[in-house]
């Protein structure tokens, strides 16, 4: 029998797990296991330990109290539980078990049926590398391309994706694409402008590679087929192109000034219980588990109820590349690889700016032991231009105040591509989620001389392709309570007539509530937005109730034919806006099960169908977003950053602009030798 570590201390049921519980919780899952088979402290192989939250019943009355100033020691209890995801090393099963740390008891369990895996871990992906970049078969094919000698070659591992009613994908499988450094050899050179066209698939359960996949290299007049082009020429017009500071040779820019920012007296916010923000009159706590990455909870402004749970839900990636073996290429980063498993250490770069407080978390490793990922939050203040102004023309007198926000931001790396998410908190009541899309784009060999369909040319021999980022934000509102309802307006025309529109200029906001579970689309022909509201609390002054708006940059859904994978796969990305009724555990927009998935199955597509009545019930909205990616030159090497933003705008949740009582502010100029400053004071 494996003996149980010491019950951990008892910490804040939205604080992250703790070393000690994920060592706990392990401990727990492997003697629950014992009981079927003595030897599964050899044969359990964690992938992911994590907290599993709440039920919302249970932990509402608790954030009340702490909300209401009650010690910890006088709130309502509430159970303590880890959520494990695992498999077994001797078959072909994954799994997830639920259990409680108070009674060391396993609460609840799944089995993941044919054709449902779990994502990808950082241990698997090691143990594939290494397994695909020393098969002799895949060595064999790389020969043939005759690179210069004690070239590196490196790979990129890929969710294998899925084929059309294919059975094969019913093993968890992993596709690498194979890409060389430049002949310098430096570790920073940029691999992607060298892709060697083979694609060796890993099956992680035999540790071996089971087929190396050949990848066409043709143009507009090839069709489907596959590269003809001879190995030994097929690489000769690949050119380095680099993005590196190192590695450039034109030079760098030296006209660029210092611009620094100083905050003397220290940052306006507070960290309190290393997880609860409070600033200007905001209060939340910021959460982080190996799915999801960074979350945000229990949101009050002023101490009124706004948001109970904020998250980023699910992305998927579907590359718009019909030959095989790319037309698998269909990333669901969140589910397949995990925004917690990917985060960056944002003390390693410019992230962030300022004064500056970073959050440490912990992830696990294969037999369950604690690993610390620190620095994968931050939070600082930024300045975001005018607040408000208005120079009263008739005094000359200008009354402007600055705006600044907190910003909460997380980055992750998912093989090629880095995404900033970050959770902007303004002292006017709005809370805006930034996502920022950069990193390399996903590149393959094309001939010399010839151009694609499926994407663009972006450098000598290099094709990258066109592809989608379609995210899904998950917004679980609280308004004054948990009784909302979502609100559809749309601003349509007057028809013209004497009694009622007699010079044809006006116009009327048509306000549609939703009844039961479904989803809405953008019009902006229509002005059209959402709100949730809660209709048991007017607005003393406008009389509607109070609520928040939902404002998003209006999307390309997913462009996949209707009988594609694709598209079966990732039914959240068909709406821009879902809304369903809320149940415990339900957060992922995609499904539980997304690596290579044939269909989103327990995603919001199944729980809108039940249906459910959502009017002045607890709802959960789940926002579509995104953009098309169709390559350009000056995308590559490195791509500038994509911004799109969602923004929870508040709409007669108060009586006045609430960013009235901000001091407003006067220039002070300083003179620094010849040098004017300009610079704010109260």
């Amino acid at each position: 029998m494996v003996a149980l570590v010491s019950k951990p201390t008892r910490v804040h049921p939205l604080r992250g797990l703790t070393p000690e519980e994920i060592k706990h919780a392990a401990a727990i899952l492997i003697k629950v296991q014992q009981a079927k088979a003595a030897d599964a402290s050899k044969t359990v192989r964690f992938q992911h330990i994590t907290l599993s939250e709440p039920p919302k019943a249970l932990l509402m009355p608790y954030l009340d109290a702490e909300s209401a100033g009650l010690e910890a020691s006088d709130r309502p209890w509430v159970p303590r539980c880890a959520r494990i995801t695992w498999s077994h090393a001797h078959k072909q099963q994954d799994c997830e078990s639920v259990i409680s740390l108070d009674t060391e008891l396993e609460v609840a369990h799944m089995d993941a049926k044919v054709a449902q895996h779990n994502g990808l871990d950082r241990d698997e992906v090691i143990a594939a590398t290494i397994a695909i970049l020393t098969d002799p078969n895949v060595l064999a094919e790389i020969k043939k391309f005759r690179l210069p000698e004690n070239v590196t070659i490196q790979c990129d591992t890929w969710p294998y994706g899925t084929d059309l009613d294919s059975k094969e994908d019913d093993h968890r499988l992993i596709q690498a694409v194979i890409y060389a450094r430049a002949p310098h050899n430096h570790p920073e050179s940029n691999q992607y402008s060298f892709p060697i066209p083979v694609s060796p698939v890993y099956d992680p359960f035999l540790n071996q590679v089971i087929r190396i996949d050949p990848c066409a290299t043709g143009g507009k007049d090839d069709g489907l087929k596959c590269n003809t082009v001879a190995p030994e020429i097929a690489l000769a017009h690949l050119v380095e192109n680099e993005y590196h500071s190192s590695l450039q040779k034109g030079g760098l820019r030296t006209d660029i000034k210092p611009l620094l920012i100083v905050q003397p007296e220290g940052p306006s916010f507070k960290v309190e219980d290393e997880t609860r923000i409070s600033w200007q009159k905001w209060t939340f706590r910021v959460g982080f588990n190996w799915r999801e990455g960074m979350t945000i909870h229990d949101v009050r402004y002023d101490g009124r109820k706004v948001f109970y749970r904020l998250s980023l839900s699910e992305m998927t990636v579907p590359y718009g590349d019909p030959r095989s073996p790319q037309h698998r290429r269909q990333a669901f980063d969140l589910g397949d690889a995990g925004a917690g498993v990917t985060a960056n250490n944002l003390s390693l770069g410019c992230d962030c700016l300022g004064a500056i407080q970073y959050f440490d978390n912990y992830l696990n490793n294969s037999v369950g032991e604690p690993v610390k990922v620190p620095n994968v939050i931050c939070l600082h203040e930024q300045d975001n231009g005018i607040g408000w102004k208005h120079t009263n023309p008739r005094t000359d007198v200008a009354a402007i105040t600055r705006a600044r926000i907190l910003v909460v931001q997380s980055i992750i790396t998912v093989g090629n591509y880095e995404y900033i998410f970050a959770w902007q908190f303004m002292q006017n009541g709005a809370i805006e989620f930034e996502t920022r899309a950069t990193g390399i784009l996903a590149t393959s060999l094309i001939d010399a001389g010839k151009s694609s369909f499926w994407g663009n040319v972006v450098s000598p021999g290099i094709l990258a392709a066109n592809h989608q980022h379609l995210f899904c934000l998950r917004i679980d509102p609280m308004i004054d309570g948990v009784e909302n309802t979502l609100i559809q307006e749309d601003t349509v025309s007057v028809p013209y007539s004497k009694q009622e529109n007699p010079h044809g200029n006006a116009w009327k906001v048509h306000k549609t509530p939703f009844e039961k579970s479904s989803f809405a689309d953008a019009e902006p022909q229509r002005n059209r937005v959402f709100k949730v509201v809660n209709e048991k609390k007017l607005n003393a002054i406008s009389g509607n109730p109070v609520g928040f708006k939902i404002a998003a940059q209006p999307a390309q859904l997913l462009i996949a034919d209707q009988r594609s994978t694709v598209r079966r796969r990732a039914r959240f990305a068909e709406h821009h806006l879902w809304v369903t009724r809320y149940r415990d555990g339900e957060l992922w927009a995609g499904g539980h099960w997304t690596n290579q998935s044939h269909d989103e199955t327990e995603g919001v597509s199944d729980a809108a169908s039940r249906c459910d009545n959502v009017r002045g019930e607890d709802i959960v909205v789940w926002q579509t977003y995104g953009l098309t990616h169709n390559p350009r030159v000056e995308d590559y090497p490195v791509m500038p950053v994509e911004i799109m933003t969602v923004t929870l705008k508040p709409a007669d949740f108060f009586e006045k602009n609430p960013a009235l009582d901000f001091s407003v502010l006067k220039r002070l100029s300083v003179h620094v030798g010849n040098t004017k400053y300009h610079s704010l004071q109260s």
